[in-house]
């Protein structure tokens, strides 16, 4: 019988990730990305892991999570596919008048970012509905045809249809979709109705359209990278599941068609990864610990990753939070994703002065090609991971293992921020303690805007650095929002593709309703209608019927006060009955006095929107505890003591130590940096370490009073 094997996949901005799980034993791999063909470097890191020979998948059945960036890129560099937008007659600048906010609040000329779809390619067709989705003018069907010779003509890839008031009928939009189909069979088509049954024109134009925009390049990859691994297995096609935004997987079809629902699905995985592992570890209950883990089973961590492009943080408050409210490339994504903040600082945000003589950090990247100037691939600017290895926070021996593609090259380093430092009349050291010291500063911005900003208090959580960069800042970061402990999992650089691994497979579906909660309590039948019609939706995507015994259903909705422009998500507990409206307008008010200072509980409370989500859970790969965890050794010899730059007073001597020669009950105390192949941890002055059961390397420092 074949073996089965797990693998995890996340395609970052400098490195693809692997986790693949065999049984009990857990291995990770990095290669370097390839962004002109994301799956070259998919199958030459599973040629380099043996799972995949001249003769196929060598005799394994290997199950693939992936998570990709093929959308967020397209996005970001505006390069998807020429699309097509077919609404309402007189509503087709929707997507262009937007909300008309200004992002920078002084600055006289504003640009707007390039419209997804051309001004030419903003089409109207005459129909009609009202809010309650009766036919008022009925649809032009005589149009079309001179519609779809205009789409052909203009090469047209992708077309979004987005009527007025569909989400009350789509009967509209999906007639006028069928048309359109019969005449261009191969035109692929993104209703309204389908991707975002919600009110709101600007936000449900916008994110259908960033569907059409995305999907091709999504469809198009995904099939040849199906297409790839079956010809590598020997015609045998792969189990591949797609991660979401929203922190479940999909089958690799169902991420083809609605492609938005993939457009943040690697930085999911990482909090997704990370939730699992916090909670993993406060489970355990570690024993010797020096510290006291916080009690019960509530998990309070804040994930902290920072990539090679990027840093992506999220507070998790006992659950990972999600939200429909996010923004790509200053569009609105109004689907559910992991409430994720990003910023532009990553280890290859690059330094520069700006025209006012300050020092700047991001958020343009220098990638994975040609990437960082120490990689040795024609770099010639100074970036956040240069800064660190000319400060000997990182170690030419020690990076990828000593191993692999890249072998750091600290005099290339040296040079980028030493030209920097001249600009500042800085030495290079100095120079590079700047950039640090911004790119400290842009991330604990991101912190505080998910804790701070939002009512809770970070000393209250832990920190959780993962990605190739994040535990090199993390006790900065840490100390600079009062948070006394950080843990590193084994295998922080990739735990985003470990969070594949822990994601169920999931299907969401939304419905408008615009209902005062009120009546509900009364008769909830409008309620339960919309659950049942959410239900059937959520079971036709997820093609599991034959499972439903072990299928999770869980329901949320949209509730604001009557009046409110902005709403709030709560739990809608099942089976509805008026009970269940009631309990939901509670923690309405509060979840508004949390987030706002305060609750208005006896004004009138609007029902906005109703959410379904479907799980079923997978198999689930779980730390194992060491076995050596019955005999713990608190003894940590380093392998060598060099300098190490922490503030301008110059260098202090630090202990370098072995991550993998870090038995449990290990202790040492900072400055100190461990070294492993998929990142480097630093631990400043002040601070101490330790290793638990789980071989996670926890990370404390005394309060002010303790130390008093």
């Amino acid at each position: 019988m074949n073996e089965s094997i797990l693998v995890g996949v996340d395609v970052g901005g400098t490195f693809t990730d692997f986790v693949v799980w065999r049984g009990t034993t857990l291995t990770v791999h990095k290669v370097p990305t390839t962004p002109h063909d994301q799956s070259i470097a998919i199958v030459r890191g599973l040629q380099e892991l043996g799972l995949i020979d001249e003769s196929g998948f060598s005799g394994a059945s290997l199950a693939i999570v992936h998570g990709m960036t093929v959308a967020t890129n397209a996005l970001l560099e505006r390069c998807g596919a020429r699309t097509a937008l077919l609404t309402t007659a007189g509503f087709a600048d929707a997507l262009v008048i937007g909300r008309q906010n200004r992002p920078h609040l002084y600055k006289l000329h504003q640009e707007r970012p390039h419209s997804l779809v051309q001004d030419r390619h903003r089409l109207e067709i005459a129909e009609r509905l009202d809010h309650t989705g009766a036919v008022l003018t009925p649809l032009d069907e005589a149009a079309l045809p001179a519609l779809a010779e205009f789409l052909r003509a203009e090469a047209i890839e992708s077309l979004a249809i987005v009527l007025l008031f569909s989400f009350r009928n789509p009967a509209h939009e999906r007639r006028a979709a069928a048309l359109l189909q019969e005449a261009l069979p191969e035109l692929p088509i993104s209703l309204s109705s389908d991707i975002l049954p919600e009110y709101r024109e600007f936000e449900r134009t916008a994110t259908t359209t960033i569907n059409a925009y995305v999907q091709p390049l999504v469809a198009r990859y995904l099939a040849r990278l199906e297409q790839t691994l079956t010809t590598q297995a020997g015609g045998a096609r792969p189990s591949i599941h797609i991660m979401q935004s929203n922190g479940g997987v999909i089958a690799l079809d169902q991420a083809a068609q609605q492609a938005a629902r993939v457009v943040l699905s690697g930085p999911a995985g990482g909090a997704v990864g990370a939730f699992a592992v916090a909670t993993q570890a406060i489970r355990a209950r570690s024993p010797h610990l020096p510290f006291s883990l916080p009690t019960g089973n509530h998990v309070n961590v804040i994930t902290f990753d920072m990539g090679g492009t990027s840093t992506d943080v999220a507070l998790c408050p006992g659950h990972i939070p999600t939200t429909a409210e996010s923004t790509i490339t200053d569009l609105p994504l109004r689907l559910p994703v992991i409430d994720i903040h990003t910023v532009g600082a990553g280890g290859g945000s690059i330094a520069f002065v700006d025209l006012g003589g300050a020092l700047q950090v991001g958020p343009r990247s220098a990638g994975a090609i040609p990437g960082p100037a120490c990689y040795g691939r024609g770099g010639d600017l100074p970036t956040v991971t240069d800064a660190n290895l000319v400060l000997g926070r990182l170690d030419t021996a020690g990076f990828l293992g000593g191993t692999g593609d890249v072998q750091l090259d600290e005099a290339a380093a040296r040079r980028v921020l030493q030209q920097l430092g001249d600009q500042l009349h800085l030495s290079a050291e100095e120079a590079a303690l700047g950039v640090v010291r911004v790119a400290n500063a842009t991330m604990e911005r991101a912190l505080r805007r998910v804790s701070v900003e939002r009512g809770y208090d970070p000393r209250d959580f832990i920190l959780l650095p993962f990605g190739g960069a994040g535990p090199l800042h993390a006790c900065d970061l840490a100390e600079s929002l009062g948070i006394t402990l950080v843990l590193c999992p084994p295998s922080p650089g990739v735990l985003s593709a470990y969070g594949m691994l822990m994601a169920d497979v999931t299907s969401e579906a939304s419905q408008a309703l615009l209902s005062d909660a009120e009546p509900l309590v009364h008769d909830p039948t409008p309620l339960k209608q919309t659950i049942n019609a959410l239900y059937s939706r959520v079971m036709a995507v997820l093609q599991q019927t034959e499972q439903a015994d072990e299928i999770l259903l869980t329901a949320a909705i949209d509730m604001r006060y009557k009046g409110q422009s902005y709403e709030l998500t709560v739990p809608l507990h099942l089976p509805i009955r008026a009970a269940s409206v009631t309990a939901a307008t509670d923690a309405f008010h509060a979840a508004h006095a949390q987030r706002y200072g305060y609750a208005m509980p006896h004004e009138r409370v609007e029902a906005v929107t109703v959410r379904l989500r479907i799980v079923l859970p997978g198999e689930k790969p779980a730390q194992q505890p060491s076995t050596l965890a019955s005999s713990y050794n608190t003894d940590a010899k380093p392998l060598y003591t060099k300098p190490v730059w922490f503030n301008t007073e110059g260098p202090t001597p630090t202990a370098f130590y072995s991550r993998d020669a870090l038995q449990p009950g290990a202790q040492f105390a900072g400055p100190a940096v461990v070294l492993q192949y998929d990142t480097t941890v630093v631990l400043t002055p002040g601070w101490s370490a330790v290793v638990d059961q789980l071989n996670n390397l926890w990370l404390w420092r005394k309060t002010d009073h303790e130390q008093a």
